[in-house]
């Protein structure tokens, strides 16, 4: 993805808000035309949520989950889906990519520098996990009648410090990541890994209890944690609100120490 030709010096004068925006303008342009990401972060988990929604196991009411069915189990399981996308399969891959064929090299002989080709790639991802979650929590609404997140204060404070935590885990391996390869091998192993943790394939309150804590303490398993309980209308558990900002400090630092443009 050669944004560096696209984007060109920065004129004399010019301003730094408007540079990052135009930049992420051209790096939204890149990431619908890729069409991997729309498809992978929208309409995936859309998919899946329809499949979900019309198939009658999904919406019998179940004592084992507190009287909720399974699709209102599964919506915060498709929220933490989309951030992990965006997380695991987007970024590592774009940025790893980017300084494979030297891009982040030769932004740094611009004034725009590389700081903000990850400025606007954060931007990107961050809007289309918006807009993705916001479908999602939509389209369940309106056509499966799940409601919607009755603590909206608690759902936004867990949604933004999931993505913090996961789009650090992402830049972290990025930054450790030797080639785009490897970067794209352990995000996909990731994705994977914690999306179990998450309760994906089965969910949390399904699991044998020492895993069920274990998953409260992964990064997609406190993120599902806080969202369920904020759609419960009850504000997150202190405990998933710590790990969440412990990930996203952690990994956040050493993806900034460790991080190479080159």
């Amino acid at each position: 993805m050669p944004v560096s030709t696209s984007t060109g010096p920065v004129p004399p004068g010019t301003d730094r808000g408007s540079v990052l925006g135009r930049l992420a303008l051209v790096e939204l342009r890149l990431f619908v035309r890729e069409r991997v990401g729309p498809v992978f972060a929208v309409g995936l988990p859309l998919a899946l949520l329809v499949v979900f929604g019309n198939i009658p196991y999904y919406n019998q009411r179940r004592a084992g989950f507190g009287g909720l069915t399974l699709l209102d189990v599964y919506v915060p399981i498709l929220a933490a889906f989309v951030l992990a996308t965006l997380s695991f399969n987007v970024v590592p891959v774009v940025l790893a990519g980017y300084r494979d064929k030297g891009v982040l090299r030769r932004m740094r002989t611009t004034p725009v520098g590389p700081a903000r080709v990850l400025a606007a790639q954060l931007l990107v991802n961050l809007a289309t996990a918006a807009v993705s979650v916001a479908a999602l929590l939509l389209v369940a609404r309106l056509a499966f009648g799940v409601p919607l997140p009755r603590q909206a204060g608690g759902y936004l404070v867990g949604i933004v410090l999931a993505a913090l935590a996961l789009v650090a885990i992402g830049l972290f391996v990025v930054a450790v990541s030797p080639d785009g390869r490897v970067a794209n091998a352990v995000g996909a192993a990731l994705f994977y890994g914690l999306m179990f943790f998450a309760g994906l394939f089965l969910p949390m309150a399904a699991m044998p209890p020492v895993l069920r804590n274990v998953s409260r303490f992964t990064p997609l398993g406190a993120a599902v944690q806080a969202l369920s309980d904020a759609t419960q209308g009850h504000w997150p558990h202190p405990l998933q609100i710590v790990a969440l900002a412990g990930y996203a400090a952690v990994f956040g630092a050493g993806a900034v120490k460790w991080f190479r443009w080159e």
